[in-house]
């Protein structure tokens, strides 16, 4: 299961983020946590409700609480073990304070700066280590090693500028080639600003980067009420589509991830695959057997199936796609494999 790293300084609202999306209790600021966030999904629903099925499966990410040392604060470092759970993760979370918190004008963009410079000054370290090693390796003529180097030296400028990999201007493959250092400033990044009960016009929110702007306290005392009363709390907080969802949401495409479903008596579930995965992988996420002897995929769009009515009139009027192995699955088809083992 993708990992997603959230990370937030002291008072920022990290805390109450992790456990309004995994239901969990609330860790401290400074505790390390592992949780799973379900993705809200409108789609299966409706397909549940098509298919009266008796077990709905939401699709669902890992999101883990990063432990920050005690006491830390934007630009005083985040020490080597914070680091090198964040290596592990495979994007990141960042959340921002965006109201003030006794008497204190918050700094979103600029806290993001500091944090950002930490990351840059941490991979910088790498490359160099890296690039010390493999210019010494490079004499012996090898063709690859002498291609990193040059790639490794063109990261270190970036890098010594203060500039995150991932706006260095470098290509895919450049990229791809720098995947032995484990670099952070490679990873995706989704930016949260807790703006409290209201967003403060006077609050810069960062530009560089894409930013959802969330009460936290108010959407996690909602998300700890009963599923029957959350509507009534939104309409009384004056708030409309929650913005947890759009957490999740944005979260789940962050890690590359998309969602095909199968739908029938016993169970409607969303499956999580790789977005350009080919039928094959895709049967593979329901199990390794299905990959190992697949045949065929049988494929409907979610909303063509919904016009239809259920599974069995949509093969009854044949709208039913037969797809092969080199099908790229798309995002809300929903599939039946067949398979032969």
């Amino acid at each position: 299961m993708e990992n997603l790293g959230l990370v937030g300084f002291t008072g920022a609202g990290a805390n109450r983020l992790f456990s309004a999306l995994t239901g969990l209790p609330v860790p401290s600021e400074y505790e390390a946590a592992v949780g799973v966030a379900s993705l809200p999904d409108e789609r299966l629903r409706r397909l549940t409700e098509m298919s009266n099925s008796k077990k709905t499966v939401a699709a669902s990410f890992e999101l883990v609480h990063l432990a920050l040392p005690p006491g830390s604060k934007p630009g005083e470092g985040l020490g080597a073990k914070f680091l090198g759970t964040l290596r592990n993760c495979d994007a990141i979370l960042i959340v921002l304070c965006a109201f003030a918190d006794g008497g204190v004008t918050p700094d979103p963009e600029g806290d993001l700066a500091d944090l950002e410079m930490e990351l840059v000054l941490a991979d910088l370290a790498s490359v160099e280590q890296r690039l010390t090693r493999q210019r010494r390796a490079a004499k012996s003529g090898d063709k690859e090693i002498a291609a990193e180097v040059a790639v490794l030296e063109k990261a270190t400028v970036a890098l010594s500028a203060g500039t995150p990999i991932r706006r260095a201007g470098l290509g895919t493959e450049e990229i791809a080639s720098l995947a032995p250092v484990f670099l952070l400033t490679t990873k995706p990044l989704l930016v949260v600003a807790n703006t409290g009960e209201e967003l403060d016009p006077g609050v810069a929110l960062p530009a560089s980067e894409e930013v959802l702007a969330v009460p936290i306290e108010i959407e996690a005392e909602i998300a700890a009420c009963a599923p029957e009363d959350r509507a009534e709390m939104r309409v009384s907080y004056g708030l409309g589509e929650s913005a947890l969802d759009s957490v999740a949401h944005s979260a789940y495409e962050l890690l590359g991830r998309r969602t095909f479903f199968t739908t029938g008596d016993d169970e409607s579930r969303a499956w999580t695959f790789r977005a350009g995965a080919k039928a094959p992988e895709c049967a593979g996420v329901i199990h390794s057997d299905l990959q190992r002897g697949f045949i065929r995929a049988e494929v409907i769009d979610w909303r063509e199936l919904l016009e239809i009515g259920s599974w069995a009139k949509a093969k009854e009027q044949k709208k039913l796609r037969v797809e092969g192995k080199d099908y790229e699955v798309r995002d809300g088809d929903v599939l039946e494999i067949r398979f032969n083992v």
